[in-house]
């Protein structure tokens, strides 16, 4: 009986031995994607702090000299931006990248060219890693919000408040 529970106990270590091994196969690896995952989103929220982003993504983050809650980051506004290309808005940037995954962001923010005042030409030159940087940190914040109003035409008023962009120079 004693033998019996011995080879049990032996089997048994043997057997938690062997699944514990085989789960850390991959060198630590999956540590290291992980590790690597809390850089990378890191990365991605001093982009976004120190690029800009939040200043038309995040409302009243301008007007409050950057304080809101990091819960409350990049929602879109309401706040329309008018001029001779009509009024935009600050895209609910949650929702929209929930939407892409980390690739097709990396396109997007390429290929895109943005109506004022985005700076589509400041993201199209971001290093790839910056970009993926950015995909990740939006991503671990969630989605949150509603979408951002639709863009109007020029002619149409803006509803609400706007800030308004006189015509350039010729």
């Amino acid at each position: 009986m004693m033998v019996r529970k011995t080879v049990a106990a032996l089997v048994a270590t043997l057997l938690a031995s062997l699944a514990g091994s085989a789960a850390g196969t991959d060198g630590g690896a999956a540590q290291e994607r992980t590790g690597r995952d809390a850089t990378m989103i890191e990365r991605g929220r001093y982009i976004v702090r120190v690029a800009g982003c939040n200043d038309c993504h995040t409302p009243h983050y301008a007007q409050t000299g950057g304080r809101v809650a990091e819960r409350d980051w990049l929602v879109g506004d309401r706040l329309g931006w008018h001029g001779p290309w009509g009024t935009t808005f600050a895209a609910n940037l949650r929702i929209r990248l929930a939407q892409m995954s980390e690739d097709e962001w990396v396109r997007h923010a390429r290929s895109t060219e943005a109506r004022p005042p985005m700076p589509w030409f400041a993201l199209r030159d971001m290093a790839e890693d910056d970009l993926r940087a950015i995909h990740r940190f939006v991503r671990s914040l969630g989605v949150a919000g509603e979408p951002a109003p639709a863009y109007l035409p020029p002619g149409e008023p803006a509803p609400g408040l706007a800030v308004l962009f006189p015509q350039p120079p010729k």
